[in-house]
Parts: C-alpha cells; structure tokens; sequence
C-alpha cells in the first residue's frame, strides 16, 4: 500500500510517499481503508523532530497522522464489535509504535473506531476524532457542572470550537477570545460572551466574570499568562504538556488524548453530537496525499480555520 511518511526529521520536505506491506488486523483489531487523514499541528511537530527520542523506537519510514476516516474493509478474529466491513467509520490513531493515519490503509483496534455520522463526508469525519476527544479529556479535567462559567481561548481553532460547542452542549456559560473576523464564527459555535484575544485575554475575561471564571480551557497556549482569570479553586487545562505548580489556588491540568485513543463510548458520543447539530466538523481544505509537504507548510503559514485534510483513492 502507498502512505506518506519520513525517514529523518525536518522540514515539510522530508515528506514523501512510501510503499508498505498491506497490514493485517489481529485479534480485536479492524482494517479500515482510509479515504481522509486530518493534518494536525502534533504531526508537523512530530515530523520535525519534538518526539524524535520517543519515535527512534519505531520502525521507518515513520507515518504522521492521528484522525481518519474510511470504509471497514476486516474485522480481525475474536473482534468484539457491532460494525461491519462496508460501513464508514471514523478513527484515532496515536503513532508511537504504530503507523499513521497518512496511508491508504491502516489496522486499528476496534475501540478505537465508530461509525461516521450519518450524512457527514469522510472528510468532515475525519477531523472529528482527534480534537474532539482532546475537547471531550478537557471537560472531564475540569469536572465543571451546568451552570457553570468556562474561558476557552484559541476558541476559533478546531480544538477550541469543540470545546466551546462540548461546553454548550453540557449546559455551560462559556466565555471565549476571538480575533475580529473570527467572532461571527465563535458566537456561531455557541460562546455566550466573545473577546479579543492577546496576551491581556485574562484581564478582559475578569472585566466579563468579575472573581474569575471556574475552568478554563487554553487553545491558545498561553500558560501562565491566562492563570490569572480562573477564581481560586479552579481548574485550568493545558496542551502539549505544559504544568506548573497551583498559583492562588488554580491548578494546572495537562491534557493528552493518548488517555481516550481507545474509549469508543466517547469517540462514539462524539457521533451522536454531530449527528444531532450539537458539533460541527470544520474542515479548511483538502489536498491530495501525495501533497501532505505542501499541507504542512500550510497549516505552518497559519490562519486556517478547521482542520486540512488528506485525501486519498484507490
């Protein structure tokens, strides 16, 4: 089978396309031929070299990719499951060990896939898996309850956006930054109050919910810099692996959606909220897999809204 993958870290050039055996799925695992594989901001880190120590131990050429989306093409033996070869699933894939979603097939273990929505595109799906578990792990940090008040920075990202749209969903106040062309598409998400985003985000959250918010949510990455708009006692959820020890009282919660990869109650929850209008996949554009090199470099120009997208055909 074809995949695009890399030999060495670097660049977006270090991208090309690969032969690989055809997998074959085990016991409690499934073969899906992939039509779409979203472009994440984990994979451009990957392929130039963030995990290079943890990713030496997997075999080459290594394949990026982390969300999917395809046909059931097997189910391997002794496989617990209620779907069948021929139905369209979605799936995640975390690629220290195993190849990634970049290829024109991929096995991955049953609870690790559900079936697309209905009447959403594998494309669509594809960019469902991933940030939405990652939205999905951040809600469960927090332990918010419905009437709550929640900040979400980076609100007009795709991580962002499902956490706004999962917060609404739960019955939660939601409070979020936006850029000015980008607040018609936050308050579109559900975000009951909008401001501008920057480095001051915390202070013009405050000036919203006098005494702090109760969660907070930071798509944006800006750590210590949004501590400050969370009450004492509250929680704030970080990414790519960002901790601290409390300040006034505030924890720091690192999220990693390693954690959910094979939780498909969850992963099929998510279903059932696109199904009901509830989550909206984004997707931003496609492009042909043999063009992931020029995707990359995209998504590192910045300004995309919803998630790129790699298409593949038999």
């Amino acid at each position: 089978m074809k995949a695009i993958g890399h030999v060495e870290f670097g660049g977006p050039e270090v991208l090309h396309p690969v032969e690989l055996p055809d997998p074959v799925p085990g016991p409690g695992e499934v073969r899906i031929r992939v039509r779409a594989a979203a472009v994440s901001p984990t994979d451009t880190l990957r392929r130039s070299g963030v995990n290079a120590d943890e990713m030496r131990s997997q075999e080459v050429p290594y394949v990026p990719g982390m969300e999917l989306a395809g046909v059931l093409e097997e189910i391997g033996p002794d496989t617990d499951t209620d779907l069948s070869v021929g139905d369209h699933v979605m799936g995640i894939v975390f690629p220290l060990g195993s190849h990634g979603a970049y290829s024109e097939q991929i096995v991955l273990p049953s609870d690790s896939v559900t079936r697309t929505p209905a009447g959403v595109s594998d494309v669509a799906a594809s960019t469902v898996p991933m940030n939405g578990l990652t939205a999905r792990i951040t809600l469960d940090a927090l332990e918010l309850v419905p009437g709550q008040t929640i900040a979400v920075t980076g609100a007009a990202g795709t991580y962002g956006g499902y956490v706004v749209q999962l917060a609404k969903a739960e019955g939660l106040r939601v409070v979020a930054d936006a850029a000015d062309e980008d607040r018609q598409l936050v308050k579109q998400l559900g975000a009951d109050i909008i401001v501008p985003r920057g480095d001051e985000v915390a202070e013009r959250f405050l000036r919203e919910v006098p005494g702090g918010v109760d969660g907070l949510a930071d798509g944006a990455l800006l750590n210590e810099k949004v501590v400050g708009a969370v009450r004492p006692g509250g929680r704030l959820v970080t990414l790519r692996n960002y901790a601290a020890e409390p300040v006034n009282g505030v924890t720091f919660h690192p999220v990693r959606v390693r954690h959910y990869v094979r939780d498909r109650p969850r992963l099929d929850r998510l279903r059932e909220l696109v199904e009901a209008g509830k989550v909206t996949p984004r997707v931003a554009d496609t492009y042909p897999a043999a063009e992931a090199a020029e995707a990359h470099r995209r998504l590192a120009r910045g300004g995309t809204r919803g998630r790129l997208v790699l298409t593949f055909n038999d």
